[in-house]
C-alpha cells in the first residue's frame, strides 16, 4: 500500500548529521510546491536574515514523481536574498526521480558547513565530506570532480552544484542540477553556498514499484501516447521553446536592447529554426520526460595551447536567447551559445545576468558608467565584450560587478539608470507582451512567467477591463499551484487536466487527494502566499520601472493608468487571499 504521510529527512551540516522526520498533510498540501511552503513553515525562521545559518534550503517532490510522463520536477524553496522573502523555483533533470528512489518526498539542509563541503544522501547512507578543493572552481569542472568523489550510482544519481557566483553570494547565483537543467531564478545558488555546500549528490540506491494492476498501465500509456504521438507536446520536442522568439518578434513583444525594442528585423539570424539548422547537436530529455524538450547546441574553439579544435556542449532555450541575445543585440547563435556558456560555468543565471548587462551597456551609453567599471567596453552587439564582462560577473571581480551580481536595481541605486532597469520583482523574463504580464510578473509569487497565464492572455486580448484580467489571473493560479505540487513540468499543463489528475492520484493510490483536488489547490494556493507574507511580502514593496511604460506591443503603446490600475487590484486580490477572506486555510 502507498505511503500516505511524507518521509522527510531533514540534514544539518553544522553538524554532519540527519534524520528522518514522518508528516501528515498529504491531502491538504499534496507535495512539491505545497510541501516546500508547510517544511518552511515548520523550520523556517521569517524574521531572519536569507543567509542565516538557521534558515533551511528545500527541495521537494510530488505523489506522481516517477508514476507517470513529465511529472519530472522538483522544488526548490528558501528565502531569497532578491527580497529576502520567501520564494521557490523548480528544476528538471534527474533530481525528481533520484529522490524518488531514495523513498524520500523532501530534503531539508539546514545549518552552516564547518568548511566547503558535498553533501550525498542516498535511501541507505548520508555523507558530508570536506571539498574545499573546489572553491572557486566553476560549475563544470566542479561536476566533473565530484563525479569522481562518489562514483557509485553513475545513471541513477543527481548531481546540483553551484559555481563562483553561488560562492560569493551572488542573487543571481543558480544552482545547476545535471549540466543542462537549473533552479535557475532568485538565488538559490547564494542559498547553497551560504551555507558552505558545493554539491549536493541524490543516489537513488532503492527500488520504486509502481502500481502493477492494469488500470494503472493503460492510464501510463495512454498519457505516453498524448505526449508523443499527438500535437500536444511536439513543439517542444521540434525546435523546442526557441520556435517562440520570431513569433514573439511578429508580434512587437520581444525585448531588444534593453527592451528599447520590440521587434527587430535582425531576428532572422536567431531564429528556432536557425539554432536547429546551424547549432543543433542532439535532444535530451529529464528522468521520466519522452519529450525531449532540452535542446543542446555546440561551439568549436581552436585551442592556443595545442592548435586543435575542441567542441563545447551548452544547452539552449527561448529566455536564454533573449537574455544573452536579443537582450544584448547579439544576433549570431555561437555568440550567443559562447556567453551562455561562460554564464553557465559561473553558476549565473542567464535571464537575470542578461537583463542585467543590457542595463549596464544603456547605462554606459548615457554616462552613467564608463569602463572603469565595466573593465570593458560594452555595446550592444558586441558578443565578446560580453564574454568578458559575463565572467567579471560571475567571479564578482570588481566591487561595480559585485554589486550588479546583487540585482540590477541595486546597481542602479548608486550608479544611476534606474528608470530603464529592466526588472519586475527581478529581472524581467523574455515576454515584453502587454501590461497584464508587466503587473503579474512583478507581483508573481516567484516573479516568473510561468506563475500565470498573463503572456498568453496579453496576446489574444486587447480590451482593456481590469476586473476580467485579473479575475483570469486569480482563477489560473490554484491549478498551476496543484500541477507544481504533483510535481509536472508546466509545460505539460494542457496534458495534466484536473480530470486527468484525478484519475492518475486514484491509480496510484492517492484516493483522498484525487477527491479534494479543488480545495486542496486553494489551500496550496493561500499557504505559499501567507508563508511569504510571514517573511515580508506585500504588494508596496515591487515597482514597475519607467521603461515598461514606454513600450509598444502589437496593440499600441502601453497604457500606463491601466497597468498601474491592474498592478494595484492584483495586488489587493493577492492580499484579500493571504487573509483568509475566502474561507479558512489548514496548516500542518
Amino acid at each position: 500500500m502507498i505511503r500516505q504521510e511524507f518521509r522527510v529527512l531533514v540534514f544539518d551540516v553544522t553538524a554532519g548529521q540527519g534524520h528522518i522526520v514522518i508528516l501528515g498533510g498529504r491531502n491538504e498540501v499534496a507535495g512539491g510546491s505545497g510541501l516546500a511552503a508547510m517544511l518552511y513553515g515548520k523550520y523556517g525562521h521569517p524574521t531572519l536574515p536569507w543567509n542565516d545559518a538557521a534558515q533551511p534550503l528545500i527541495f521537494a517532490i510530488g505523489p506522481l514523481t516517477g508514476y507517470f510522463p513529465l511529472m519530472s520536477k522538483m522544488v526548490c524553496s528558501f528565502k531569497s536574498n532578491y527580497h529576502n522573502e520567501y520564494t521557490e523555483s523548480h528544476a528538471g533533470g534527474r533530481a525528481a526521480l533520484a529522490l524518488r528512489f531514495t523513498d524520500l518526498d523532501a530534503l531539508v539542509i539546514t545549518g552552516r558547513a564547518k568548511q566547503l563541503s558535498c553533501l550525498c544522501i542516498g535511501a541507505n547512507h548520508l555523507e558530508l565530506k570536506e571539498a574545499t578543493f573546489l572553491r572557486g572552481m566553476d560549475v563544470e569542472n566542479s561536476g566533473k570532480l565530484i563525479r569522481q568523489m562518489f562514483k557509485e550510482g553513475s545513471g541513477h544519481r543527481s548531481i546540483m552544484r553551484i559555481g563562483p557566483a553561488g560562492e560569493g553570494g551572488l542573487a543571481m547565483a543558480c544552482i545547476n542540477v545535471d549540466t543542462y537543467r537549473h533552479f535557475g531564478r532568485m538565488g538559490g545558488g547564494a542559498v547553497m553556498g551560504a551555507k558552505n555546500i558545493k554539491g549536493i549528490v541524490i543516489h537513488g540506491d532503492c527500488d520504486f514499484q509502481a502500481p502493477p494492476d492494469k488500470a494503472y498501465r493503460a492510464k501510463y500509456q495512454e498519457l505516453y501516447g498524448k505526449v508523443t504521438s499527438t500535437e500536444m507536446m511536439r513543439k517542444y520536442h521540434n525546435l523546442g521553446t526557441p520556435v517562440n522568439l520570431e513569433s514573439l518578434n511578429d508580434l512587437s513583444s520581444l525585448p531588444w536592447r534593453n527592451l528599447q525594442q520590440t521587434s527587430n528585423p535582425d531576428i532572422r539570424g536567431i531564429t528556432g529554426e536557425t539554432f536547429a539548422d546551424q547549432t543543433l547537436l542532439r535532444n535530451a530529455a529529464c528522468s521520466g520526460c519522452p519529450v525531449g524538450c532540452i535542446h543542446i547546441g555546440f561551439i568549436r574553439e581552436k585551442m592556443a595551447v595545442d592548435n586543435r579544435y575542441h567542441y563545447h556542449q551548452v544547452a539552449y532555450d527561448y529566455e536564454p536567447i533573449f537574455a544573452a541575445g536579443t537582450m544584448l543585440g547579439v544576433t549570431n547563435t555561437f555568440d550567443i551559445l559562447r556567453i551562455l556558456e561562460v554564464m553557465e560555468k559561473a553558476g549565473l543565471d542567464a535571464m537575470s545576468a542578461g537583463v542585467a548587462l543590457a542595463w549596464a551597456t544603456e547605462a554606459t551609453e548615457r554616462g552613467l558608467l564608463a569602463t572603469q567599471e565595466t573593465l570593458v567596453p560594452l555595446k550592444f552587439g558586441n558578443a565578446e565584450a560580453y564574454q568578458q564582462a559575463a565572467e567579471h560577473l560571475g567571479s564578482s571581480s570588481t566591487d561595480f560587478y559585485r554589486l550588479l551580481g546583487q540585482g540590477t536595481l541595486p546597481a542602479a541605486n548608486v550608479y544611476g539608470g534606474r528608470e530603464f532597469a529592466c526588472v519586475l520583482g527581478q529581472e524581467m523574463a523574455g515576454y515584453a507582451t502587454g501590461e497584464l504580464f508587466f503587473a503579474a510578473q512583478t507581483l508573481g509569487f516567484r516573479h516568473s512567467h510561468l506563475d500565470t497565464g498573463a503572456y498568453s492572455y496579453d496576446q489574444k486580448n486587447s480590451e482593456q477591463d481590469i476586473a476580467k484580467a485579473v479575475d483570469f489571473l486569480i482563477a489560473d493560479e490554484p491549478g498551476r499551484a496543484f500541477l507544481t505540487s504533483m510535481v509536472g513540468c508546466l509545460f505539460a499543463r494542457s496534458v495534466y487536466s484536473e480530470q486527468e489528475l484525478a484519475e492518475c492520484l486514484a491509480i496510484v493510490g492517492f484516493e483522498g487527494l484525487a477527491g479534494s483536488i479543488p480545495a486542496t489547490s486553494e489551500n496550496i494556493r493561500r499557504l505559499r502566499w501567507k508563508v511569504r507574507a510571514d517573511t515580508g511580502f506585500t504588494p508596496e514593496n515591487f515597482t514597475i520601472p519607467k521603461r515598461f511604460y514606454q513600450v509598444k506591443t502589437w496593440k499600441g503603446p502601453i497604457n500606463g493608468t491601466y497597468l498601474d490600475n491592474l498592478k494595484a487590484e492584483y495586488g489587493r486580490r493577492i492580499m484579500t487571499i493571504i487573509k483568509g477572506d475566502n474561507g479558512p486555510m489548514k496548516e500542518k
